[in-house]
């Protein structure tokens, strides 16, 4: 370890920044917002310093830098645009053992400025050393847009109740338990994001009033089409605090390394044909870990609400009372279509898009007239095996021969195929794909020669060649 990370409470201590351009500027903030109480040393000052000094927020000491400014100072930072300017200010806080900071000069460091992500008074810091510190502002920019504004107020929450909890809880593993629903409570979350103390203290009031073992709530979470990067930053945090997650066939390994590591996964995973676990079991499965106090994501490839039967499980939990939220996910018809470089809707070609599944309910039918009519896009979930009757209904209801096909098979990962072609071939283009496929019938299909810019030039050339296939099996 090159670096102890300490945190230091500098409120109303005397700092000393040598000085006085954009650069210290910014180390100034940082010391102001600490509550330091600063004196900068410079020969010349930016309009931002005196307005602080005005200000009274800090002190002003105009000339060169010497040794007797560092008198009583409990740390020091060096951000001058001379070397050995710099380098008098570490050697002489070296020897009176007041830590310094030489900006973008780690060997002359004894301590180093990293970046902060402020959720105060929670507090996160990333540092590279000194050695990569574009590295590490990447690495902040992630963790500010993975870490929610409201965790500041919930850290904040969480001291004022303390002693009350010490009070109620006498056992430590009780108490244990009380924060860790305290931290994950999703609609304490929202509260405090949304600054509505009643719902705030209702929420608390009922967190106290509850034995700890009560009965957990299920999170139904949409996992995007396939690409761990399409995850909604909501249904990551939903991963991160979940103790069980239950998922599908249809969540990808890049979502699935996300969940938290220590959290129980629940395979329930159904393909065409086969239903691993039946319908009802998933219910159950989700009632049981919910009524045994656990905090449950239910995982599902695309949307929920989209095809994903998310609205049955939902009522399954409502009729035994169970607390639940949905976080929607990116559908696969948008995902897919976006990832194929095919437009759902253009003014030149569609003004609306239907979204229809294959696997229609037992006795159901399409209104295939309205379906086959111009300047609209179709595309089809789980159509593989009804892509002949779709094409016989849609060309019997209307529908030209030559309108533009694609299956898109895998979308949106790295093994993504799109198979294009015309209505009439359809049926034959079918037995070439793989489930998971999405089909998608529409004129927007022929952009995707302009508008393609995922798949890669060796993917292009394995598209199937959907001439030399038709003459082959005869399809004229």
């Amino acid at each position: 370890m090159d670096y102890l990370p300490i945190f230091c409470q500098l409120q109303h201590k005397p700092c000393l920044l040598v000085g006085g351009g954009e650069v210290a500027e910014r180390k100034a903030r940082l010391l102001l917002d600490a509550g330091a109480a600063l004196t900068v040393n410079a020969c010349a000052f930016s309009p931002q310093f005196h307005t602080w000094a005005a200000q009274g927020r800090l002190t002003l000491v105009s000339g060169p830098f010497h040794a007797d400014l560092l008198a009583d100072k409990w740390l020091a930072i060096a951000a001058t645009d001379r070397v050995e300017v710099n380098a008098l200010v570490y050697q002489c806080a070296n020897q009176q053992r007041i830590f310094c900071n030489v900006v973008d000069d780690p060997k002359r460091a004894s301590f180093i400025m990293p970046s902060i992500i402020d959720r105060s008074p929670l507090m996160v810091a990333v540092s590279s050393g000194g050695k990569a510190p574009v590295l590490a502002r990447l690495l902040r920019e992630k963790l500010e847009a993975m870490l929610p504004q409201h965790l500041g107020k919930l850290a904040a929450l969480g001291g004022a109740l303390r002693q009350r909890v010490k009070r109620h809880f006498a056992e430590p593993g009780a108490r244990r338990r009380f924060w860790e629903k305290l931290f994950a409570h999703h609609r304490l979350a929202q509260a405090l994001a949304n600054q509505d103390a009643d719902q705030v203290e209702q929420q608390v009031e009922a967190l106290f009033s509850q034995p700890l073992a009560a009965r957990g709530e299920v999170t139904l979470v949409g996992a995007g089409p396939g690409d761990a990067g399409l995850l909604t930053l909501k249904g990551l945090q939903e991963l991160q605090q979940a103790d069980v997650v239950v998922y599908d066939r249809l969540v990808s390994e890049g979502v699935m390394a996300l969940v938290r590591r220590d959290a129980e996964r629940i395979f329930v995973g159904k393909r065409a044909g086969h239903h691993c676990v039946p319908q009802q079991q998933i219910n159950q499965i989700l009632l049981t870990q919910a009524q045994a106090g656990k905090r449950v994501v239910r995982l599902k490839g695309g949307d929920p609400f989209i095809f994903g039967r998310g609205g049955e499980e939902l009522e399954a939990l409502a009729a035994a009372n169970i607390p639940f939220s949905v976080v929607p996910g990116i559908t696969a018809a948008s995902g897919c279509s976006a990832y194929s470089g095919i437009p759902l809707t253009h003014r030149d070609h569609a003004q609306s898009v239907r979204l229809i599944t294959g696997h229609a309910k037992t006795g159901g039918s399409l209104p295939w007239g309205t379906l086959a009519k111009e300047q609209q896009t179709l595309v089809f979930y789980m159509g593989l095996t009804q892509a002949e009757e779709i094409q016989c209904q849609l060309l019997a209801h209307g529908m030209s021969t030559t309108m533009p096909v694609a299956l898109v098979e895998n979308g949106t990962s790295c093994r993504q195929r799109v198979i294009e072609g015309q209505l009439g071939q359809l049926a034959i283009l079918a037995r070439q794909a793989a489930s998971p496929s999405l089909i998608v019938v529409g004129s927007v299909v022929s952009l995707r020669s302009k508008l393609n810019w995922f798949t890669t030039q060796a993917q292009l050339q394995q598209t199937v060649n959907v001439d030399a296939l038709s003459q082959r099996q005869g399809v004229q």
